[in-house]
């Protein structure tokens, strides 16, 4: 079963609480989210691997420690989350960027893949998928599944908020995805959002609603 990690740092819930904030405009709603994306990928990648490397100093030769192993990939999902990708590259520069864009079939209601263009070494890569809201993990689920068809295997699920639903769905279907959010919520409503969330994060973040 895949694990959950709530990220509670103080900076992270005071932040959050101004982006659940009704009032809170577009233009600060997304430097909010790049400044606790940036702030979450910290923690996210805390157990990422490292190697013995010597460097030099102004001083003398030394032994210090760099990355090694996998690099970061991140696959932000179309649209929300192409707001959490600035915060992220600014602590993780090399980075390679994909996207995934998904719709919603008026008759399935199943979630359609319509756009995927992954860095060509991804399966080599430590991929972080990025979307704000995790509600009913339909959209997420779909689009881990369409990373994986493309030989990926090293996948973390990065969410702001989490409805219960969504956590149950991503971890009956990728049960060796975790997921990392900065809270878990009450409930799903009965239009699919989260309760008490921060409503459309698209539409909040672009300013189309």
């Amino acid at each position: 079963m895949s694990q959950v990690h709530v990220l509670d740092h103080p900076l992270i819930q005071h932040k959050l609480s101004i982006m659940r904030n009704k009032e809170t405009g577009a233009k600060e709603f997304r430097e909010l989210l790049e400044e606790i994306s940036m702030l979450m990928v910290y923690e996210v990648t805390r157990d990422l691997p490292t190697e013995e490397v010597e460097v030099e100093t102004p001083i003398c030769k030394t032994k210090t420690r760099m990355l090694s192993g996998k690099k970061i990939g991140i696959v932000p999902i179309l649209r929300a989350g192409l707001g959490m990708v600035d915060g992220v590259t600014k602590l993780i520069p090399a980075a390679r960027i994909g996207h995934i864009g998904l719709y919603r079939d008026p008759e399935t209601l199943q979630p359609v893949e319509y756009y995927c263009k992954l860095p060509a070494d991804s399966e080599n890569r430590e991929l972080l998928v990025l979307d704000p809201m995790l509600a009913t993990g339909g959209s997420a689920s779909a689009a881990i599944t369409y990373i994986k068809q493309r030989n990926c295997k090293c996948i973390r699920l990065v969410n702001l908020i989490a409805a219960p639903e969504g956590i149950m769905r991503i971890q009956h279907d990728h049960p060796d995805v975790d997921i990392y959010v900065a809270a878990c919520d009450e409930k799903l409503n009965e239009h699919g959002y989260i309760v008490p969330g921060l409503g459309d994060a698209g539409d909040r973040l672009f300013g189309t609603k």
